[in-house]
Order: structure tokens, then C-alpha cells, then sequence
């Protein structure tokens, strides 16, 4: 069973009755994380009742925040299911404190005025529970062999059990890296190779999109170096949604930021406002421009002084918003590569 902090309240959309002919369904847990079992669980419960109530369980000393865990099965569940976060610090298992049972039985009470007739769940404390609520008791996949996952396991190791977090928990255990430097350092070729090697995958630099639909060679103004950024962001949130545990990027806001300094010769205040609320990579390759310039086609300025000017600027830009990053100073492709590897394997 689940709890919460110690004056807590419970918070929820409501629903109303119009018949006592209705049969509503409870169940509840911590969800920590909310993950396919539990999904698993609401369907059937949600189709096996007229209404059906989950109650997310939380507390201020779990590791995982309780709004999160509310927002996570709120967007998940079918729409017609309740969901309601009890925040509070109560006895979580019967050894605990000598009232237990009323505890518990008041703090449902209180969410969940209406009478109850099922209880769900997959644990075996579901039947006195139900005896408690005056209900029927029904325990699905108990020994997790339909959906075979726990959150335990989840927290101990997310990235092998994948396939059973929902799309909505996914960024909170996601880790990003992306890949920044001058023109012609192997960034594109780099989060290639690393995202096949991965098995995951990676999201291109959308100022090569964005500079294929401009008008011409016309001057770049701010408000298309913020429209840049905007394609970029919301294309990583889109790709992000369909990656691994881990995956990659070529250029984010920090790279567009430098850019935008030498296109336009100094910094918008409008565009560098966009670093409020920005949500920045876990960790940074930085690509040293002391590899070959090739040319394809796209490229800006192949003159030294501005691929190291690129450099200097986009080392700054890191250290000055306390970002992690490690430069790449390999020379070739293939050394890169394997310099990266080694990179991402140190913890």
C-alpha cells in the first residue's frame, strides 16, 4: 500500500452520482513509477465497473516526486477514470501503528466518499482491504506473470525494463546527450553511429532544415533564429517520446545561441530569454575543429579562426551555465567514435 507527507489533503477531479445503481471500482498505490502493470490493471479494473477511482499514494521522503507520480497516471488511465493524489505521511504497512486499518479506512473515506463495491489491485493485501471498504476483492496477475515488471525493478534498473515504462514516465529516466561544435567537426556523422550503436535514436540538427527553406541568401533576422530554436525543441520532444534510455542530439539552444552571435553579430535579448525554462542535455560532447573541413554543400565559413572562434564560444557558453560536457580531440572519424564510447562508459 501507498502513502503520503503529514498534514496532507487529497486532491482530485470529482465525479458526480446521479443513481445508486452505479458500481464504482477503487484502487490504489504509490506508482513509483507507474509503469505497463499498472496500466494493465486500470483497463481491466475500468471496464469491469461504471466508475472507477485510483488513488496515488505518496509521501515527502520517497525518492520519486508525488505530483509527478499524479500526473503520470492521470495521463494515462482512460478518461473517464478518477484520479485523486492523497499527499500524507501514514502508517505503511499494519506493524506500523496499532490503527492501521482505521487510518487507512478514514483516508479513503475522505477521498472517496461514495460506497465502493470492487476493490482492485495485484497484491494480497487487496482482500482485507476490501473487507475494510465493505467491498469485493479482485487481484489481477499477482505473481506478475501477464505483465512480468515490478517498480522496483524499474528503479534498479530502468534501461532493462524499457519496453514496460509508458511513454509519459519515459523522460524522467531518459538520459540525453548531445553533440556540439564548429561546422565540419563530425557532429551529424557522430550521432549517427552512436545512436545505431545504442539501438535508440537521434534528432538532426533542424537549422540544416530550417536554412533549406529560407528565402534565398537573404540576412537571418532573430525572430527566425527563434523559430529555429522552437522546430528544433519541439522535434526533440517528438523523437524523445520514441528513443531508448538513452539517446542523442546534434546541436540544441546553446549551439542556435552561438550561432545566432555570429550571424548576427551580437546577442538578442529575445532569443537568450529562451534559456528560461529550457531543459538542457545531461551531458555534452564538445567536437575540437582540428579535423579536415569538407565542404557539402552547406557549410558557412571554413576559415580557422571562425571554427576555433565556434569553439571557444560554445566552451564558454557550457561553462558559464555549469553544463557537463567533455571535448572530443580525436583525429578522424572512427577515433571520435570510440573516443565517445569511452565517454559515455565512464559513470
Amino acid at each position: 500500500m501507498a502513502a503520503a507527507a503529514t498534514s496532507g489533503s487529497c486532491d482530485g477531479g470529482g465525479l458526480t452520482v446521479t443513481t445508486d445503481s452505479v458500481s464504482r471500482g477503487f484502487l490504489l498505490g504509490k506508482f513509483m513509477p507507474f509503469h505497463e502493470g499498472h496500466a494493465y490493471l486500470c483497463e481491466v479494473a475500468a471496464g469491469l465497473v461504471d466508475q472507477l477511482t485510483v488513488l496515488v499514494c505518496t509521501r515527502d521522503c520517497e525518492p520519486i516526486p508525488g505530483h509527478l507520480r499524479f500526473e503520470w497516471v492521470q495521463n494515462s488511465v482512460p478518461s473517464n477514470v478518477r484520479v485523486i493524489h492523497l499527499h500524507r505521511d501514514i502508517p505503511q504497512e499494519p506493524k506500523d501503528h496499532p490503527r492501521f486499518w482505521d487510518i487507512w479506512r478514514d483516508a479513503i473515506r475522505e477521498c472517496h466518499p461514495e460506497p465502493i463495491h470492487r476493490v482492485f489491485g495485484s497484491e494480497s493485501y487487496v482482500h482485507r482491504l476490501a473487507g475494510e471498504l465493505g467491498a469485493s476483492p479482485f487481484v489481477l496477475d499477482q505473481r506478475r506473470e501477464a505483465i512480468p515488471v515490478s517498480a522496483t525493478s524499474i528503479r534498479e534498473n530502468a534501461s532493462a525494463n524499457w519496453r514496460y515504462i509508458p511513454v509519459v514516465v519515459r523522460p524522467y529516466y531518459q538520459k540525453r546527450v548531445c553533440v556540439l561544435g564548429a561546422e565540419s567537426t563530425g557532429k551529424t556523422e557522430l550521432c549517427k553511429r552512436l545512436s545505431a550503436h545504442f539501438n535508440t535514436m537521434w534528432v538532426p540538427e533542424f537549422g540544416r532544415t530550417f536554412d533549406a527553406m529560407r528565402r534565398g541568401n537573404a540576412d537571418w533576422t532573430e525572430d527566425e533564429l527563434i523559430a529555429l530554436a522552437g522546430g528544433h525543441t519541439r522535434s526533440r520532444e517528438a523523437l524523445a517520446k520514441r528513443a531508448g534510455p538513452l539517446y542523442f542530439e546534434d546541436t540544441d539552444l546553446i549551439q542556435t545561441l552561438v550561432w545566432a552571435e555570429y550571424l548576427l553579430g551580437r546577442r538578442p535579448t529575445r532569443l537568450e530569454t529562451l534559456l528560461q525554462g529550457w531543459q538542457p542535455a545531461n551531458h555534452y560532447l564538445l567536437m575540437d575543429p582540428g579535423v579536415p573541413w569538407v565542404d557539402d554543400g552547406t557549410r558557412y565559413d571554413a576559415s580557422e579562426e571562425t571554427r576555433w572562434w565556434f569553439h571557444r564560444t560554445l566552451k564558454a557558453r557550457l561553462e558559464s551555465l555549469a553544463l557537463g560536457y567533455t571535448e572530443v580531440r580525436s583525429q578522424g572519424w572512427d577515433p571520435r567514435f570510440h573516443e565517445a564510447l569511452s565517454i559515455l562508459a565512464l559513470p
